[in-house]
């Protein structure tokens, strides 16, 4: 990599670094192009030369944690040998990525990437496939190995990861009387969303 590329890069974190923090502390309404300007310290020419507009920096931003939140999710998935360690290592692993880097949950669970993902979806599927192919084949694996039901993929990737948006969901709103406790969750979870989609659930 150039000297110039690497130049580049380091812009380019600076504005996506700053973009997130904004996000998280004021929501989708203090991310603006001015805020974002003054909060990294770039150029308005910088930010438009590397994203093109507002919404290019927000679907970078979004694009960006979701893959790590994908390869985390694909590292944890295949140190494990069963349907049922797997399930165990998703929503583990999941959960730890939300405590861990809460800013990028809330951006990842925001109305704004709902919106995204429903006008996008084709396009993210194919911006992501090598790590979506991943768990596709890790679902027919144990599909055929008779450890999961065979139901359709998309129902499974849903009883498998709609209880962990709608846990994270609720810890991100930040009411105590509502919060959900993440390390209960990690013990109950698991054993709740196995019997969802195994096929001999025990």
């Amino acid at each position: 990599m150039s000297p110039k590329q690497q130049r580049g890069e380091v812009t380019a974190d600076l504005i996506l670094d700053a973009a997130l923090r904004l996000f998280a502390e004021q929501g989708e309404q203090g991310l603006t192009v001015s805020a974002v300007t003054k909060a990294s310290g770039v150029s308005l020419g910088s930010l438009y030369h590397h994203f093109g507009s507002l919404d290019g920096l927000f679907d970078a931003l979004a694009e960006r944690w979701l893959s790590r939140l994908l390869g985390e999710l694909v590292t944890a998935l295949q140190a494990t040998r069963t349907a049922r360690t797997g399930i165990r290592a998703i929503v583990r692993t999941y959960l730890t990525f939300a405590r861990e880097h809460r800013d990028a949950a809330l951006l990842l669970h925001s109305a704004r990437t709902d919106q995204r993902n429903m006008t996008q979806a084709r396009e993210l599927r194919d911006s992501q496939e090598a790590r979506l192919s991943v768990f596709a084949l890790w679902i027919q694996t144990h599909v055929e190995s008779g450890e999961l039901a065979p139901l359709p993929l998309p129902l499974i990737e849903s009883l498998v990861l709609g209880p962990l948006v709608g846990v994270i969901r609720r810890w991100l709103s930040g009411v105590d009387d509502i919060e959900p406790d993440l390390d209960e969750a990690a013990r109950i979870l698991p054993d709740r969303i196995w019997r969802s989609v195994a096929a001999n659930p025990k």
